[in-house]
């Protein structure tokens, strides 16, 4: 390992509790990837390293744009415990990037090799929590209980999932305290989240859409909430079915039941629905108007407006005045 690489893992505390024989000893035990912050006196860091994994606590000390990048052979599991955010975008290589505002109670997963950047104009000043996992190490110790479980993942941005929240809180908690009497707690509990992870990635993802024929309260809220920040963009279905864990047919079948209509359908109607709104605002033409919610041209948006409403937007907006 190289001593930049061990450089930033002091700086960063994540060699806390572990002894260093050299650097060979160090490589089977420690995790040398961490997400890289700019400007770095923008942040506090508190952190821990253990078998196969790491942990740190990060905290933003003052105002203005932080930058976060992260590209490693590891795993990273961020948790924004608390992220509001003026302006940012964040982006996982192969997924659409987010302009969301509350990253608050969100969770982010970058598999290894995926490039992950976030910038934040912060509202509030952002607490986030990242863990990283060497898979290679995990899948290597059969005491972890890894043996025959897929360690390949795919990546997911600003997701929930109330159970592996409650884990990371519980090893969070641990590192921001520093109770390096509960070591194997510590561990037991990354162990578990990790577990955690592998859960979401297995089998199964037809299950909890079929429990009750549609999406569950969370996925349906994930899903509405990713289509109106991204209305007048295209919709990956692909990228919306992996945010609630289910597949494409799954998705499709689960989310036209719970709101009366297919994505595509549904998507429009939301389109136009911002279009009113708009509409009954002084000062924008309707071909601004169309621009704003995703149609390039002009008649492609009239035939869209008029499809749900039976009006054209400019005998719309008279029936306003």
């Amino acid at each position: 390992m190289a001593d930049q690489q061990l450089e930033v893992l002091i700086q960063a505390g994540l060699l806390a509790g572990t002894e260093i024989y050299g650097h060979e000893t160090l490589m089977s035990t420690t995790i040398s990837s961490v997400v890289q912050i700019s400007p770095p006196d923008a942040v506090s860091r508190r952190g821990v390293s253990w078998t196969g994994m790491a942990g740190e606590i990060v905290h933003a000390n003052r105002r203005g744009r932080i930058n976060f990048h992260f590209r490693a052979p590891v795993h990273m599991l961020a948790m924004y415990e608390r992220s509001v955010r003026y302006e940012g975008r964040t982006l996982i290589q192969g997924l659409p990037q987010s302009t969301l505002r509350d990253c608050s109670r969100k969770l982010v997963f970058v598999p290894a090799g995926h490039e992950y950047h976030d910038w934040h104009e912060p509202r509030t000043l952002p607490r986030v929590a990242f863990f990283y996992f060497n898979a290679a190490r995990l899948a290597s110790g059969p005491e972890l209980g890894f043996s025959g479980i897929s360690m390949s993942f795919a990546p997911q941005l600003f997701f929930e999932d109330s159970t592996l929240w409650d884990t990371a809180l519980k090893l969070k908690t641990l590192i921001e305290n520093d109770e390096s009497d509960n070591r194997l707690y510590l561990e037991a509990l990354g162990t578990v989240l990790a577990h955690e992870l592998a859960r979401r990635n297995t089998g199964g993802r037809c299950a909890e859409a079929k429990v009750h024929g549609g999406l569950l309260a969370w996925q349906r809220r994930t899903a509405v909430d990713y289509i109106e920040e991204h209305l007048a963009e295209p919709i990956s279905l692909a990228a919306l079915a992996q945010r609630v864990r289910l597949s494409p047919n799954c998705f499709c079948r689960a989310f036209s039941q719970s709101l009366g209509m297919p994505l595509h359908r549904y998507h429009c109607r939301q389109r136009i629905e911002r279009a009113k709104t708009l509409l009954a605002k002084a000062g924008a033409s309707v071909t601004d108007v169309g621009l704003t919610v995703g149609y390039s041209e002009a008649s492609a948006f009239c035939t869209a407006f008029r499809r749900v409403t039976g009006l054209a937007p400019s005998t719309y907006r008279r029936t306003l005045r």
